[in-house]
């Protein structure tokens, strides 16, 4: 079976398609720069690499150029478009109505719309990706994977905010994000770890960030919450803020709605506190003694550390706390101070280990410590394609 997984976002499509259940890697890339007069796709297969610089005015002509990549008689990977008989789509929130992958239905397209205004980034390009894809591919089925659906496990009494029970109804609770990455590696955890119901902590570092609580194999409390701007300090993002500073930049500063979310979204985080998003800039900053840098690498390495606190309170116990995503991978600055003076909860790493750049699941612990720290790469694409190929496989046996 081939699936073809889309993320699609507001000016960018990534694909990748798989050969299923063997999970191998067919063609994958990147339409990036949708609308702007330089676009770019990236293409590549197991044997080629291939490059292109065109306009791309929006998402049908940019998933029309994949198609024509595929069938391309000598770097494509298909002979006729219906071969792609199945699609998955990263859909970021699903609210209370999507707890598990979805076939998508006029129904489901429905509701994806409905929660627009929770996820007002993500599912609108989400929604042209799942509409552009069906006109392209006409035969194929549909499938929605949630980011959201992982932390449905989520108890009622780490999802519920202190409201009155009108607004509660209305739907405002945690939802979390980042579900599809967690859920992948939580699981690859487990399995390295060779103990299904282990008490981890997922620890998701990117442009954007988050922590997920898993126990036996579920979410049980997360970073992120209604909306993916809480939590952890991020590229553009504050994460947590006393309430308080919103009402005062509203009321004495006289800054409206959008104006706050405006700077609490893409001017604040390691942007507002060093004037840099890229993490690497701010870490060479910071080895040069530029005293903002250093503050905000204190400061977002500090937060983290909380939240492993609170976490391991929650599950009463540790046995391994995993980075992941782009910085979570690739920093060892960042993990060896998140690391630094949490030998009360077992935790220690090897320096030798940790400086170590890898595509594998890697343990950096320090010998014989109580809790292992892991690393392991995530992997979006391949969960959203078994997640697929899983619900269709159960279709076939009920039918």
């Amino acid at each position: 079976m081939k699936v073809l997984v889309i993320n699609s976002g507001s000016s960018s499509i990534k694909f990748q398609l798989f050969q299923m259940p063997e999970q191998k890697v067919l063609a994958s890339g990147l339409v990036e720069k949708i609308g702007l007069p330089n676009g770019d796709i990236h293409y590549k297969t197991p044997e080629i690499q291939h490059s292109i610089n065109l306009e791309i005015p929006d998402h049908t002509t940019g998933l029309k150029k994949v198609v024509e990549l595929l069938l391309h008689p000598e770097i494509g990977v298909i002979s006729h478009v219906n071969e792609i008989e199945n699609i998955g789509h990263r859909v970021v929130h699903g609210g209370s109505n999507f707890v598990k992958t979805t076939i998508i239905t006029q129904e489901v397209k429905d509701k994806i719309r409905e929660l627009f205004s929770l996820a007002p980034l993500h599912n609108p390009p989400n929604y042209t990706g799942i509409e552009v894809a069906e006109e392209v591919f006409p035969h194929a089925k549909q499938i929605a994977v949630f980011d959201t659906s992982f932390h449905q496990t989520m108890p009622e009494v780490a999802h519920t905010y202190a409201i009155p029970l009108k607004f509660r109804e209305m739907g405002i609770r945690v939802y979390g994000f980042h579900g599809i990455s967690h859920q992948y590696v939580s699981g690859k955890a487990l399995e390295f770890l060779n103990n299904p119901n282990a008490k981890i902590i997922v620890i998701h570092l990117g442009n954007g960030c988050s922590m997920t609580a898993v126990q036996n194999g579920e979410s049980i409390d997360h970073s992120l919450g209604f909306g993916p701007n809480v939590g952890m300090i991020m590229g553009t993002r504050s994460g947590d803020i006393d309430q308080a500073v919103i009402f005062y930049l509203m009321e004495k500063m006289q800054m409206t709605s959008e104006e706050v979310t405006h700077l609490l979204t893409k001017q604040s985080g390691m942007l507002g506190l060093t004037g840099d998003s890229d993490l690497r800039q701010i870490e060479e900053r910071a080895s040069q003694g530029d005293v903002q840098a250093k503050l905000a690498l204190n400061l977002s390495t500090y937060r983290i550390q909380k939240y492993i606190g609170a976490y391991t309170a929650v599950m009463n116990g540790l046995d391994a706390i995993v980075f992941t995503a782009g910085i979570g991978e690739n920093s060892n600055v960042i993990r060896q101070m998140v690391c630094e003076e949490m030998d009360y909860f077992g935790i220690e790493i090897d320096e030798a280990k940790n400086a170590v750049r890898s595509s594998e699941i890697r343990d950096i612990s320090a010998a014989n410590t109580r809790t292992k720290v892991l690393v392991i790469p995530t992997n979006e694409e391949l969960e959203i394609a078994k997640e697929t190929y899983s619900i269709l496989k159960n279709q076939e046996k009920v039918s």
